[in-house]
This record gives structure tokens, C-alpha cells and sequence, in this order.
């Protein structure tokens, strides 16, 4: 694996690359990150048992990092914490080093990721459409490959509706099995820190560091007793109740079914209306009265003084928030306890709940015109999970029309195991388009095979980029997007387990980078491309149409 400070130098690098300043509320000073990246690698060299060294940790904004400010997305917030927040200092204390803290919807409030006065995060794979919230910053940033795993919280789906729009994994662990000490609550009784990466082993692996109570807190009840394997029972959603869906969006859930099917798992049909009323009452109900509870009287506050640095459509939300009476809340607890007890009776003997994490994928353009409207719709399957005190993890499920989509496992308190292995069933494999020494035949091939990697085609990329020799050993080429003036060139998709890519990507070295390559029939997969500074003595060979067509003319001292 690559040192620690050679990924934290690839990272910064990164991050001017793909331009996206609205990811970070504060970006830590490059030299202040490097210092400890060297502090890191110095200690893992002296023996030191450190197991996410070389792990790259963004944390959402509202989580305190130590030296930081804690803004949770409101600029007139901000506080200096004394500590890091448990989550942070447990991975911390594992080896894995923080960049910066990220934006999110303001105090939590939203699953959009536009409801930042520090901006709206725009989605990884197509920056017309949002990233989904509130842990947006989290989200994009290991989307992007610019860390490896990021903090995120999630009372309504903010952990999983972000992961689902950008093609990771969001973990959502029981409630209470990670520390919510340090975090700026939106819902305190619902609140949970959740944990992105770009494949489930890692998310996983982080999780095993930060679960446990915290200090001087009584032990978590033992959790009830699982099955260890299949084959699972899983309970599905007749399609009838998903309501309204974005165009593809159920039959890539159906696909979903079917693949966990053919895992060899046994799928039933369960009455999701439960699980949809109780996930419309937690904003139109009382259960919204809490984030006053949390928030509100700073807002009050700064709303008399002209509401300047306040999310209006959140400032809304907290401030209608006050007047709820308390007799509705305790009316909806003993509704909510009627939707829980019916809730896990469907569930019964089912090992899960495979549910779409949202009925689509808004652009922009739609949430600024309708921003409550979109936002209500994007919880219909999430805002219910907290509620009744459930496990989930969302991860990829293919994509629809060039977009990612995403379906969650749900299930009972403490099955955050089992979940995992059944989610092992759904991981489509992912694409990977290679153009240099990764082609069959050449020297770093034998990486893919090493990583279950199977040949998927022969194809060119789209004629919008120019190959250059690196002066590298093994010799490789480097790959670059210029739009005009490019030109076709001569690729292979491969197709691997999303872990593998993972793996590949941990141990990438510079210049190369992982990015969006798109191929001649209009179609974009994972690739690898290279930086463009590396290319100042590098020989653009573009006009050979490929990296083994120049070798071929190298090797016959043909070059032209």
C-alpha cells in the first residue's frame, strides 16, 4: 500500500483536479495534513499496529474535529471543540488521518445537499443534479476518490439518500453502537453516525473501530441472536406500493430482487404501509419539534437580528417547529408505537427488508423550485428507519439511465452483521476501463486477475482525449480528457468486484488517478486518467490510436 503521506499528496492533488470547493467547510492547511501523514507512516515503520493507516477520513461538518471549527453548516454557529468527537477519535486512533470537515444540509435539515450557505454540493457523477443530504460533502468526497472513507450522520437518510445518488456505500448502524457525543443534533432520540466508502469491506472495517458505547456509558444491550448464513429470507415491497418512482427506478429494484434471488435467497412480498405512514410522519408530525429542541433558539435568535447566515427553507422548518403542542407529539408516539409493532410483524422471520433508498434522483433545477416537496418525497423509504429503531446499510445496484442507483437492507437492532452479508448478494460488479499497462497482455494485467477481474470488452473512448508516454517504469501512458482536439483511443472494460476496485484504487500511485472515462458509445465508466502535470516530458502519441499499437511500432523500431 502507498505511505500516507504519498495518498495525502495525491488527495490535495485531487482536490484541485476535480474542482469542487463547495465539498469542504475547511480544508486542514496541506502542510499541517502531511506533517501528520509522516507522523503516521513513522510510527507504522517503528511497528506500531495501526490498521486504517493510510486512510483518508473526511468528517461532515456538524461532528467535531479537533482544531476545526463545528459550524453544522451555519457560519454564525461555529465553535472551537476541545476534543474530537468519539467517532472521529477512533478512527483517528486507528491510523487514519482527517483532511477537512464537509458541508451538509444546515443543522441536518435535509436530504438535498443544497441547503448550505457555503453551497450546493453537486452530484459526483452529474454535477446538474444534487448529491443528496444533508451529509452531501461526506458523500462526494469519497465519491470523487478524494478519501477513502468519510463521517456522515443520518436521522432521516442523510447517511444513505447521498450514498445512493453517488454510487457508495452508506452504512447506517444501529442506533447507539456508534458514540453520537460531539455531534450537533438535529433529532438527538433518532440522530446516528454513519460511515461512507467506496465498497462495503471498508465501510465495514470501519465500523468494527468506531462501535462501542461511550466512555462511562452503561453497555449496549446484547443483541438478539442472528443466523450467521443463508440462505436469507428476505422481505421485498410489491411494486404497487413504492409509489410514484423516476423512470427505470422500479425495474432496477425488481432487478435487485432477482439478483438476491438468484444468491439463492427466498424473497416474499410484506405490506410496506406501515413503513410509509410512520416515514411521513416524522415531518409532518410532532417528531419535527425536536429539532427546535436542538437548534431553535439560536435561530429564533438570528432571525430577529435578519436571519443572515440562515438556510431559509431550514430556518423554516426549526421555527414552525416551536409551536407544535404537546399533545400531538404524545399522540404520535402512540400512533408510531401501533406503525412499529405492525411494522415488525411484516417483518417477522425475514432476515431483511430490501427497499430502494429513494424513488429518484432530482436535478438542481427541480429542489430549488420545490424544495419541501422533493425533499418529502426523497424520505419516503428512509424517514421511517430511525423511527422504529432499525438497523440499514445502502449500497449500489446497477444504474439507470447513467446514473447510479441504490437499494438499502433494513432490519432489526443490532443485525448490522447480517445485513452486510446479505448486501454481499446485490454488488453488481463494477466497470473499469483501462487503456495502458492494465491491458491484456501487459505488465499490470495480472493486478486485475489477481482481483477477480473478468474481460467484459474491446472498445475506443470517446474521440475527447489525448495518450501520452509517461516516463514511468513499467512503462505506462497517461490518459487525458481535452474535449476538442481529442481523439479516439483504444480501451478494455473490465468487470471486478467493487472491492477489488477498492483495493486497486488504494494503491494507486501518482500520476494516475481514477475518473470517468467516456467511451465511444456514449456510455462512461471508471478509468484510470493521469494528472497533467505529469505530462511535461511526456510524448503526446495519440496518433497511434492506442497504447499497444505504439509499442508494437517501439518494439519494430517503427516509431513515428
Amino acid at each position: 500500500m502507498s505511505s500516507t503521506l504519498s495518498r495525502t499528496r495525491a488527495a490535495y492533488a485531487r482536490i484541485e483536479a476535480v474542482d469542487r470547493p463547495e465539498i469542504w467547510i475547511d480544508l486542514r492547511p496541506r502542510e499541517q495534513a502531511e506533517a501528520e501523514a509522516r507522523a503516521i507512516d513513522e510510527r507504522v515503520a517503528a511497528g506500531e499496529h495501526l490498521p486504517l493507516a493510510g486512510r483518508l477520513l473526511a468528517v461532515k461538518g456538524n461532528i467535531d474535529v479537533r482544531g476545526l471549527p463545528t459550524t453544522a453548516g451555519c457560519p454564525a454557529y461555529a465553535y472551537r471543540p476541545e476534543a474530537d468527537a468519539p467517532a472521529v477519535a477512533r478512527l483517528r486512533a486507528a491510523g487514519a488521518l482527517v483532511l477537512g470537515t464537509t458541508n451538509l444540509d444546515q443543522f441536518a435539515t435535509g436530504l438535498v445537499g443544497t441547503r448550505s450557505p457555503y453551497g450546493a454540493v453537486r452530484n459526483a457523477i452529474d454535477p446538474a443534479r444534487i448529491s443528496g443530504g444533508s451529509s452531501s460533502g461526506s458523500a462526494v468526497a469519497v465519491a470523487l476518490g478524494i478519501v477513502d472513507l468519510a463521517l456522515g450522520t443520518d436521522t432521516a437518510g442523510s447517511g444513505r439518500i447521498p450514498a445512493a445518488f453517488n454510487g457508495i456505500v452508506g452504512l447506517k448502524p444501529t442506533r447507539g453502537l456508534v458514540p453520537a457525543t460531539g455531534v450537533v443534533p438535529a433529532c438527538a432520540s433518532l440522530d446516528c453516525v454513519t460511515v461512507f466508502a467506496r465498497t462495503l469491506p471498508e465501510a465495514e472495517q470501519a465500523l468494527r473501530h468506531l462501535a462501542a458505547p461511550p466512555d462511562g456509558a452503561p453497555p449496549l444491550p446484547p443483541p438478539a441472536p442472528q443466523r450467521a448464513s443463508g440462505p436469507w429470507r428476505i422481505a421485498v415491497a410489491p411494486l404497487d406500493q413504492l409509489g410514484d418512482m423516476d423512470d427505470g427506478w422500479a425495474r432496477a429494484y425488481e432487478e435487485a430482487v432477482g439478483r438476491l434471488a438468484a444468491s439463492g435467497a427466498s424473497v416474499r412480498p410484506i405490506d410496506l404501509t406501515p413503513f410509509s405512514e410512520a416515514a411521513a410522519m416524522l415531518y409532518e408530525g410532532a417528531f419535527v419539534a425536536e429539532r427546535y429542541t436542538a437548534v431553535g433558539h439560536f435561530v429564533d435568535e438570528r432571525l430577529a437580528a435578519g436571519g443572515d447566515g440562515l438556510d431559509p427553507t431550514v430556518s423554516g422548518i426549526v421555527s414552525r417547529a416551536r409551536d407544535i403542542p404537546a399533545h400531538r407529539l404524545f399522540a404520535d408516539q402512540d400512533r408510531l408505537s401501533v406503525l412499529r409493532a405492525r411494522a415488525l410483524a411484516e417483518l417477522s422471520d425475514a432476515d431483511a427488508l430490501l427497499l430502494p433508498t429513494a424513488p429518484g434522483h432530482p436535478t438542481l433545477a427541480e429542489v430549488a423550485a420545490d424544495p419541501l416537496g422533493e425533499n418529502a418525497r426523497l424520505g419516503r423509504f428512509t424517514n421511517s428507519t430511525n423511527l422504529f429503531g432499525l438497523a440499514a446499510v445502502a449500497v449500489p445496484a446497477g444504474e439507470v439511465n447513467g446514473l447510479p442507483f441504490g437499494v438499502m437492507l433494513i432490519g432489526p437492532a443490532f443485525t448490522d452483521d447480517r445485513l452486510a452479508a446479505v448486501a454481499r448478494g446485490l454488488e453488481p460488479p463494477v466497470s473499469l476501463a483501462v487503456v495502458g499497462a492494465h491491458l491484456t497482455g501487459q505488465p499490470l494485467n495480472p493486478q486485475l486477475l489477481s482481483l477477480g477481474a473478468i474481460l467484459h470488452r474491446t472498445t475506443t473512448t470517446a474521440p475527447s482525449y489525448r495518450l501520452y508516454a509517461l516516463r514511468t517504469e513499467p512503462p505506462k501512458p497517461g490518459l487525458v480528457y481535452v474535449g476538442e482536439g481529442g481523439a479516439e483511443v483504444e480501451a478494455e472494460v473490465w468487470h471486478l468486484p467493487p472491492e477489488g476496485l477498492g483495493r486497486l484504487l488504494a494503491g494507486l500511485p501518482r500520476p494516475m488517478t481514477l475518473g470517468r472515462v467516456q467511451l465511444a458509445d456514449g456510455t462512461a465508466v471508471p478509468g484510470f486518467l493521469c494528472e497533467p502535470s505529469a505530462l511535461a516530458d511526456a510524448a503526446d502519441i495519440t496518433h497511434h490510436g492506442g497504447w499497444r499499437t505504439y509499442l508494437n511500432k517501439v518494439r519494430g523500431g517503427r516509431l513515428a
